[in-house]
């Protein structure tokens, strides 16, 4: 009985194709495109719950309303600065190849972009732009001001990451030049973890957090289970955020190959930070095996659609590798990031990225492609990173003397929930800390 149920479904299904005619067959397609990439970004969306969770759970109780406060609200300015600027500068018209032009709150673009409704095609962009603008909350933690935390929010989204999209994903000089990257190493994780970076280098470390001598005091997040609830938030999301970057191709082979690269980039980024953190400190530590899965999330996201699932492995593995001494690299610095943004995303976003040039299946270096590939990836990636930092700097510096990019001792010391929002997550709890 069920087959003969199948049998009549598929004639069925055939008939109804035959007598659609071609513009209903379009219409069809439209549809079926618009609904994976609504479904898509709705996964992408959902993402921001995980980087809340992260950020809550890596940082101390009397700060967590706080940064959760900063992850609705850099969520939120990135959808109004996108609207008005950042959409028409992504993907404006523009002759240089440098920065988009027309289409400013959306008005004077065709109904139609990337096969979807243009409303839908902004949508999930939108998304990406929240993304890159959240990444920076976890690095500079704890310690910065509320009101500098929304201007840097805005201009982020409305400015700084629509240039660079602009570059590579909206026609411009990089994308002439042919540089890759299919879901954002380094349009969104790049941008994100070098904005972090300067950051917190310029907004200086938390309280005790280093002691006289240079070395890293550790100050331990507050909620384990709730930073590993939000990571594997992130890892459901990441099949949003990379699969989804087919758009309305629905190449079903394309589709599957993401996903699956996607997966297991990031296992081999977990169980290589595991070996390698038990290793070095005898306990396979949890915090950090955590950052290891979304460091190979991050670097497959530039190659997850051009390489095969072997080659995958072998990139979320070097990302295992690279969170570890990331990470210490970055206390070395003396650059306080509760969180691990800077090694996770900012340098994972560019080994990501120049691993297109490596395991491209047909123009990677290991697949006989030569270096042309990898000299394009090499020149995109460093001229993001360069103008990230530059510009953030000059935006930071300007916040600083402006409104302050800091809060006071007493206010960090006592916790920003208080200082800053006039309430506690955890009410009807005493809460002491030694920092």
């Amino acid at each position: 009985m069920k087959r003969i149920f199948i049998i009549l479904m598929l004639l069925a299904f055939s008939f109804f194709s035959w007598a659609m005619t071609s513009t209903q067959i379009a219409n069809f397609e439209t549809a079926i495109n618009t609904i994976w990439v609504i479904f898509a970004s709705v996964l992408v969306f959902f993402m921001q719950a995980g980087f809340g969770m992260v950020e809550a759970g890596f940082i101390r109780a009397k700060n967590t309303c706080n940064i959760l406060t900063k992850n609705f609200l850099d969520f939120s300015m990135a959808s109004i600065g996108f609207f008005v600027f950042g959409f028409a500068i992504m993907f404006g018209a523009d002759k240089l190849g440098l920065i988009g032009s027309s289409g400013f709150l959306l008005r004077g673009l065709p109904s139609m972009m990337s096969g979807v409704p243009t409303f839908v095609f902004w949508l999930f962009q939108a998304m990406f732009c929240g993304a890159a603008a959240t990444i920076v909350a976890g690095a500079m933690a704890e310690r910065m001001n509320f009101k500098a935390y929304l201007v840097y929010s805005f201009l982020l989204s409305a400015f700084i990451y629509p240039i660079v999209g602009h570059w590579i994903w909206g026609g411009g000089w990089l994308a002439n030049m042919g540089m890759l990257d299919f879901a954002g190493s380094t349009v969104v994780h790049a941008t994100g973890g070098w904005a972090a970076f300067i950051g917190a280098y310029l907004l200086g470390p938390r309280i005790g957090k280093y002691n006289k001598y240079g070395d890293a005091n550790a100050i331990m997040g507050h909620n384990i289970p709730l930073a590993s609830l939000g990571v594997f938030i992130l890892w459901f999301g990441w099949f949003g955020f990379n699969a989804g970057s087919t758009l309305s191709g629905m190449d079903f082979s394309t589709i599957a190959l993401v996903a699956i690269n996607t997966n297991i980039a990031a296992a081999a980024g977990a169980l290589v930070t595991m070996i390698i953190v038990w290793w070095k400190f005898g306990k396979p530590d949890l915090s950090m095996i955590m950052n290891g899965a979304l460091a190979g999330l991050v670097a497959i996201t530039a190659p997850c659609a051009f390489v095969t699932p072997l080659s995958a492995i072998f990139i979320g593995s070097v990302a295992g590798l690279l969170i570890v001494y990331g990470v210490s690299f970055v206390d070395r610095l003396r650059v306080d990031d509760p969180v691990g943004a800077v090694a996770v995303h900012g340098m994972n976003g560019i080994w990501g990225t120049l691993a297109v040039g490596l395991f491209h299946t047909s123009k990677g270096l290991f697949y006989g492609g030569g270096l042309s590939q990898l000299l394009i990836q090499t020149i995109g990636v460093l001229s993001v990173v360069f103008f990230v930092i530059a510009s953030m700097y000059i935006v930071f510096k300007v916040i600083d003397i402006t409104i302050g990019l800091r809060v006071s001792r007493e206010e960090e010391l006592k916790g920003l929930d208080i200082g800053e929002h006039g309430m506690e997550s955890y009410a009807g709890f005493q809460i002491f800390s030694t920092h």
